[in-house]
């Protein structure tokens, strides 16, 4: 049902973390722990994405953790205190009018479940056991997924107590632990493969977003609708978490006029015609972007929007970014198609966009830049959950289970 990972997978393992020494100092704030509900739109608002906070603790460690040979560090600030910390903001998902994210969890789980849930479980794992599992980053990245993951784990079972040490859209380095979530173990383990598939996935596009907005500025970079069946918020989420802009959600929310619609209508000018008639006869607002693929469809676009009010708000240019043989790109067409629009509307670079070439299409002077490979090819940010052994026996001594 879901491509959790499309391309190479980011790994997240469950290991165990046995004889842990630690040397620590605690200090906690309360931050609000939020559950995305999805208000569907009536004729009379426009859709809404609402977060319902509830307070839980958050514990954040200072100093060094070594957990077998791996040396995990946990940097923080040296001093704060519960009065002076305010809780981060949480990267809000985008807005969509009918996409139920607490459905799509469920689904998840449920068919992680099956009909009879986890046998392996059921098993093995006394329902009364209680443990604590660590979120261990076991490369560098951006992590992402950490409100999702709040989510499940409360769907799950909502006595599991989650506490973080980073947030969505921080960096994370290889043998950082950035989370722990403590409570039945029997829960936990359930909940752990779904938590990891979308955090890895998040995690992947995230880090990959960071590091083409960060190359293609002043351009501002976009996902596409390339994302997984039933991932689409999911998807464009981890792009917003990892720094870069939301394209069109849908079909619903933006025109855009491809080259499929340039010819069926008969042309660009036509196309564009149409769309004007459209909106205008029912009442609609909403922004027009036509995809452009020569520099002639340009000027045409330019010369309807010169003799009259348009919708109209961005033009694409497609592939005019021109590959060379040596890797090198040719964005000669592209910077001409820029000049010619001179600002009168929003450009969009579309087409041989890659982590290589994205810096050099960015100084074209476009506004924005689209990749469908920050949500289609996506590479999964590595990343474990581990299991906190020591605390598991003494619950099974004191129970008399080990």
């Amino acid at each position: 049902m879901f491509g959790f990972a499309a391309g190479k997978n980011l790994n997240l393992n469950l290991n165990l973390n046995v004889n842990t020494t630690t040397t620590t100092t605690t200090t906690t704030t309360a931050i609000a722990a939020a559950n995305f509900i999805n208000q569907p739109s009536s004729s009379s608002s426009s859709p809404r994405s609402i977060f319902s906070t509830g307070r839980h603790t958050v514990s954040v460690s200072f100093g060094t953790r070594r957990i077998g040979s791996m040396r995990a560090s946990i940097q923080q600030p040296l001093s704060i205190s519960d009065q002076s910390i305010m809780p981060p903001s949480p990267i809000n998902p985008p807005s969509h009018p009918t996409y139920d994210l607490q459905a799509v969890i469920k689904l998840a789980l449920a068919e992680d479940a099956g009909d009879i849930g986890d046998v392996t479980c059921m098993a093995t794992v006394p329902t009364d056991m209680e443990v604590e599992a660590h979120f261990l980053a076991k490369e560098d990245g951006v992590i992402a997924g950490i409100s999702l993951a709040d989510m499940i784990f409360n769907q799950v079972d909502s006595s599991l107590k989650v506490e973080w040490f980073q947030k969505d859209g921080d960096h994370v380095h290889k043998g950082m632990l950035f989370g722990k979530v403590s409570g039945k173990a029997h829960k936990i383990v359930v909940a752990e493969r779904v938590v990891l598939n979308f955090m890895q996935r998040m995690s992947g596009i995230a880090t990959l977003t960071k590091a083409m907005a960060n190359a293609a500025y002043p351009a501002c970079i976009l996902e596409t609708r390339k994302t997984a069946p039933g991932l689409r918020l999911v998807d464009k989420w981890a792009v917003l978490i990892g720094g870069g802009h939301n394209h069109r959600m849908g079909l619903f929310d933006m025109v855009m006029i491809k080259d499929n619609h340039i010819s069926v209508a008969g042309s660009v000018t036509d196309a564009i015609k149409s769309v004007d008639t459209y909106l205008k006869q029912n009442n609609i607002q909403m922004g027009v972007e036509i995809e452009t693929r020569t520099l002639e469809e340009v000027k045409e676009v330019l010369n309807y929007a010169s003799q009259g009010k348009t919708s109209l708000t961005r033009i694409m240019l497609d592939n005019m970014v021109v590959p060379l043989g040596n890797g090198d790109v040719d964005i000669s067409m592209l910077k001409e198609a820029v000049e010619l629009i001179n600002g009168s509307f929003e450009t969009e670079a579309s087409g041989n966009v890659t982590l290589e070439t994205v810096h050099k299409i960015g100084q074209s002077g476009v506004t924005y830049i689209s990749s469908g490979a920050l949500t289609h090819s996506v590479k999964a940010l590595d990343i474990s959950l581990k299991i906190d052994m020591e605390l598991a026996l003494r619950v099974g001594i004191r129970t008399m289970r080990a």
